[in-house]
């Protein structure tokens, strides 16, 4: 498989209660639908956006937020005591057909919330394209073997979920069918050694980490 840049699209941008880019980023996404997990319509209306949907058991998301918003916004509560936020908006998104989701706000509150977050994203981003965006980085679940065009120079990194054996080629520290594990054995902070860089996945999953290529998508094909 490929991870092309070229054409794709993303088909929703789904806001959590973390760390938010800059205004401009979702002004780029305007005509983009944007699903607030909950209290992320908090941030969103103070940085002077509305989102289309707020999705969630309505806990953390102001009455004040919800006047301020009126009938621009469509509220969908979510009581489901088994799922998080995140989850529910994800769940939202798949019943809308939107399958290409770019996740802001994945980080930045509670360290539970953010391990927790990244447990959910493997999870679902095995039916669906999720990529999250933070701090111009693209962070995406990959399953299968692929090919990739790196930037010169760039720095990659393969998260193993949690465990993943790997070869590699065209990096500047390969692996050759080699064992990464979480809480053994990571592989941040590579870097493309060519223009061409191809990960094999003999087994396992990884969280592969690469520069932000806004407003594209990443598509495996």
């Amino acid at each position: 498989m490929r991870l092309n840049f070229n054409k794709a699209q993303f088909e929703a941008v789904i806001c959590l209660n973390g760390m938010l880019p800059q205004r401009d980023l979702f002004e780029m996404f305007a005509s983009v639908p944007l699903i607030a997990a909950d209290g992320a319509a908090n941030k969103l209306t103070q940085l002077g956006v509305g989102p289309e949907f707020i999705v969630g058991d309505l806990d953390s998301v102001s009455t004040d937020t919800l006047d301020l918003l009126g009938d621009s916004t469509t509220v969908i509560a979510d009581t489901d005591q088994n799922s998080t936020d995140f989850e529910k908006s994800i769940r939202f998104a798949e019943s809308q057909l939107y399958k290409r989701l770019l996740i802001v706000g994945i980080h930045g509150g509670d360290l539970e919330h953010t391990l927790n977050n990244w447990s959910i994203l493997m999870r679902h981003g095995k039916g669906l394209s999720i990529t999250v965006l933070e701090d111009e980085r693209y962070a995406i679940p990959v399953y299968d073997s692929f090919s990739f065009s790196p930037r010169k120079n760039e720095m990659l990194s393969l998260i193993p979920q949690p465990l993943a054996e790997l070869t590699t080629s065209g990096l500047e520290w390969e692996l050759n069918q080699e064992i990464l594990e979480l809480g053994s054995r990571e592989g941040a902070r590579n870097r493309a050694a060519s223009d061409a860089v191809e990960i094999t996945i003999h087994a396992g999953s990884v969280l592969f980490v690469c520069d932000e290529r806004i407003p594209v998508a990443p598509e495996l094909e």
